[in-house]
């Protein structure tokens, strides 16, 4: 179990830095994808922040499980924030990737835990 977590924390990570650092350099896809649901600019840096702990804690995972949990609960909650969002504009073409960053963070829960 500890080495698919391992695998599937790596993964997720470079996930979440490159979405992190788009939120800081600001793309204009991504500026008004947020736009879209409803979010202001001034949010990006904190979804930004957000996401690089997320990758974090992730890593640090790999040697204190409690973390590696913690921040996968974390993860969960922002990824469902993200679901609720995209369905509460209509953004059905936006739903699906964060339903499947959401289910990825609810297996490393499992499978960090599985391996403590």
């Amino acid at each position: 179990m500890f080495i698919t977590y391992a695998v599937i924390a790596a993964l997720m990570s470079a996930v979440l830095l490159a979405s992190a650092g788009a939120k800081f350099t600001r793309p204009k896809r991504l500026v008004d994808q947020m736009s879209t649901l409803g979010l202001p600019d001034g949010v990006l840096p904190f979804l930004g922040v957000a996401q690089i702990a997320g990758a974090v804690g992730l890593v640090v995972g790999l040697r204190w499980g409690p973390l590696g949990i913690a921040a996968a609960v974390g993860l969960t909650l922002y990824f469902i924030g993200a679901v609720a969002t995209h369905l509460r504009v209509g953004d059905f073409k936006g739903t699906p990737p964060a339903a499947v960053l959401t289910a990825t963070a609810v297996a490393l829960i499992a499978l960090r835990t599985a391996s403590l």
